[in-house]
């Protein structure tokens, strides 16, 4: 399961975010389901105004994957630029600076399949 960044971007309140990500968990796991839930991205256009806030809602994700429980995919540290933190690598960053590109893409799918089995 991944949200949080449109709410960001919207200007809406983390709490809230954080609300219904936990209610989609809980959801998940009354279905009998095993959940994942991935942090949010860095987002390089919303940089810097949006990185507090960004950080602020995947430390409530991550409170919710051990709550719940819920295996966290920590998509915000396997892309983010250790020399421009708070980014995305140019590289692994599209040209619009919104979304991964193939090789960002790519290095997400090698974390998800880190997963154990019964996620696959």
């Amino acid at each position: 399961m991944q949200g949080g960044i449109n709410d960001i971007a919207q200007g809406r309140d983390v709490d809230e975010a954080a609300t219904y990500l936990r209610a989609m968990l809980v959801r998940g796991s009354e279905l009998g389901l095993q959940m994942a839930i991935c942090d949010v991205l860095p987002w390089n256009n919303g940089w810097p105004d949006a990185d507090s806030p960004i950080r602020a809602l995947n430390a409530r994700i991550a409170e919710l994957a051990r709550d719940e429980p819920a295996t966290l995919l920590s998509f915000y540290d396997t892309l983010e630029d250790p020399a421009r933190p708070g980014r995305m690598k140019p590289e692994w960053a599209h040209t619009d600076g919104d979304h991964p590109s193939v090789a960002g893409y790519r290095r997400l799918g090698e974390l998800a399949f880190r997963l154990p089995d019964a996620y696959r």
